[in-house]
């Protein structure tokens, strides 16, 4: 299938993928932003025992009746307890344990009396007012109850949920295992930053771009580098990724130029679901599947490759991952520039959107890149429009 439109494009894509399911057990300590596989229920009380919120002494309330400053209730100090300490013997009315912030207060004793607040002479303690049951009194389960709902499966985990999650002892947690995506581009002419430019060849912006932008997106992708113009050549590096990811994008080899191997690669491995989006830039996309897994092979072209991964690869990104807040944004806003073009097919422009106006950069060709810094939409513009001047309002596409 070919010359489709923009929708029917990711209406098959989305057809061919399902959101990812499968569970993974990683260490809570690398949990962060992942969604959890399942339920998770508090084992138990968190505190796991009554405790003291304050350094002092603990004891029984009822030994300290009728005090006051001219008449001190006098206890007997039998022990000292720190936090992460017991104090396993039961203390009997009229006895006190000097406790620590945090420790287990022991049995036969419901108050704790700030240190501040008392005299302390050899092992006599004197507190001069009344105590009252449950004073100064932290409860088992203060924080969370045994068998409380901590985080439903699906949750997406904060720096919170780690917390809470340590604190029932949580070594590891099972999550939904990321989707995987493998990245490539083609071409003969492309070089890596850091080798010496040559005539004829130019350094390969889109794989640094599109895995950046993954990544803003929250994808970790296996960056696979440059592929050769060579059927039989990239034909083998990608099949070897059938069923090990999720999603295949390559750049570049999709037109019809000697050097456009996307077409005998994919008749090699595996199943075209179409060719060229009634778009402008990055029409000639190509579309397909190899055993499990989707490839989008985009045009080569930097803003090209950029704006068809927007708009033809995100979509299956967001449903692969389940991630709604992922998805494009659309919108109206009103030009600031005028764009001088008529569009006679479908076209989507670069543009810097705030407050309800879109801005335009000078550059707007498919091989510019650098135009694009600074961008946070693009401008649908609708096919036999012409050209628009500042002032029009136009649909918007925020990215």
């Amino acid at each position: 299938m070919q010359d489709i439109s923009l929708e029917k494009a990711i209406d098959m894509l989305l057809a061919q993928v399902d959101r990812v399911r499968e569970a993974e057990e990683v260490p809570l300590m690398e949990a962060l932003g992942r969604q959890l596989a399942e339920d998770y229920i508090a084992p138990f009380d968190n505190p796991p025992f009554d405790r003291s919120p304050l350094d002092g002494y603990t004891f029984a309330a009822q030994a300290t009746a009728g005090a006051d400053k001219d008449h001190p209730a006098r206890l007997t100090i039998i022990g000292e307890e720190c936090a992460g300490q017991y104090f396993d013997q039961s203390v009997p009315v009229g006895s006190a344990v000097r406790i620590m912030t945090g420790g287990a207060i022991p049995a036969g004793c419901d108050c704790v009396v700030r240190q501040e607040e008392v005299t302390v002479t050899g092992d006599t303690l004197c507190v001069p007012y009344e105590l009252h049951h449950h004073e100064n009194y932290c409860f088992a389960g203060e924080d969370i109850r045994k068998g409380t709902l901590l985080a439903k499966a699906g949750t997406r985990l904060t720096a919170a949920h780690l917390g809470a999650f340590a604190s029932m002892g949580l070594a590891a947690v099972k999550v939904i295992r990321k989707v995987r995506v493998a990245i490539a581009s083609t071409g003969d002419e492309l070089l890596q930053p850091g080798d010496p430019l040559a005539p004829g060849k130019i350094y390969n912006s889109n794989l640094y771009s599109l895995s950046g932008r993954l990544r803003e997106l929250g994808f970790e992708p296996e960056v696979l580098g440059i592929l050769p113009d060579d059927v039989d050549a990239a034909a083998a590096e990608i099949a070897k990724w059938q069923d090990k990811v999720d999603l295949f994008l390559t750049t570049g080899g999709v037109s019809v130029g000697k050097k456009d191997i996307m077409h005998g690669v994919v008749d090699k491995i595996g199943k075209r679901l179409f060719w060229r989006v009634c778009m402008k830039p990055g029409g000639p996309s190509i579309a397909y599947t190899f055993g499990k897994t989707l490839g989008i092979a985009l045009s080569g072209n930097p803003f090209a490759a950029y704006a068809t991964f927007e708009l033809i690869a995100r979509p299956v990104l967001v449903e692969l991952s389940g991630e709604q807040d992922l998805a494009v944004r659309h919108g109206q806003a009103v030009l600031t520039d005028a764009f001088p073009k008529a569009s006679k097919g479908r076209r989507f422009i670069r543009a810097y959107h705030e407050n309800g106006k879109v801005r335009l950069p000078q550059q707007h060709a498919s091989g510019s890149l650098f135009s694009v810094v600074g961008c946070n939409a693009f401008v649908a513009i609708p096919a036999g429009t012409d050209p628009l001047p500042a002032g029009t309002k136009v649909d918007i596409i925020l990215l």
